[in-house]
């Protein structure tokens, strides 16, 4: 039996178990098993892999994509940019932490790109906005970053600034739900039809911020098909 699983605490709900119990039925994957690992601090993290012989792969999340760090025996290049890890893979007997936020935004987003999509706002500084941030880089897309504290805070966002960057990414929980009547704080009068507006939240499917794009007739994106993405690319490299 390969087993697989998810660290972090609590986990009421667990996204990833629910995908990869399914994703094991549908395509007819035998022998594998997809588990929850509430540990409720990251010093049993190693004991975890003691006590499962079997475990080849972890998905990390709150509150141990930093935490998890100094337990691994290597890191690539884009979890150490980054400063977190979100998918683990066992190689023999070493520990590799990779970041999937990286590969389910940038594959996400992709196909929605156009010529004009030369410059990009990303809103927020936290740690999925380090992996847009990574992807939009290696897009070869220039961005500037938008937060209350700067470097550019929202009440600096200009006319000009709203016109030349027609990718704007919401890396914020802003709008997520309970609190679905809130919204990056932008001047959405100046975006309009070239303008892709892209939220990391999936819950609400629609978020404020995304009506508001589509309100000037933007194009507009939720975070769930990156949601989806990202688990892909734990496969992937579970599986390489």
């Amino acid at each position: 039996m390969r087993l697989f699983g998810l660290i972090g605490f609590p986990l009421s709900h667990s996204f990833s178990k629910g995908f990869f119990t399914e994703k094991f039925s549908r395509e007819n994957i035998p022998g594998c098993a997809y588990e929850n690992f509430p540990i409720p601090d990251i010093s049993a993290f190693p004991s975890l892999w003691e006590n499962n012989p079997a475990l080849e792969g972890l998905n990390v999340t709150i509150p141990y994509k930093q935490a998890v760090m100094p337990y691994l025996d290597e890191l690539t290049d884009a979890a150490k940019a980054i400063g977190a890890v979100n998918c683990i893979r066992r190689n023999g007997k070493r520990l590799i932490g990779h970041n999937t936020d990286v590969l389910g935004f940038g594959r996400s987003l992709q196909p929605l790109l156009a010529a004009h999509h030369t410059q990009a706002l990303v809103l927020g500084t936290g740690g999925a906005a380090q992996a847009v941030k990574y992807a939009l880089t290696s897009l070869n897309i220039p961005y500037t970053e938008v937060s209350r504290s700067g470097p550019v805070t929202y009440e600096a966002v200009t006319e000009e600034m709203m016109r030349s960057h027609k990718l704007i990414v919401n890396t914020t929980p802003l709008g997520m739900y309970p609190n679905v009547d809130a919204a990056p704080p932008l001047p959405y009068t100046f975006a309009g039809p070239e303008h892709l507006f892209y939220d990391l939240v999936y819950n609400p499917a629609e978020t404020l911020f995304m009506k508001k794009g589509l309100e000037r007739g933007a194009a507009a994106k939720n975070g769930h098909e990156m949601l989806i993405l990202q688990a892909e690319a734990s496969w992937e490299i579970w599986n390489d």
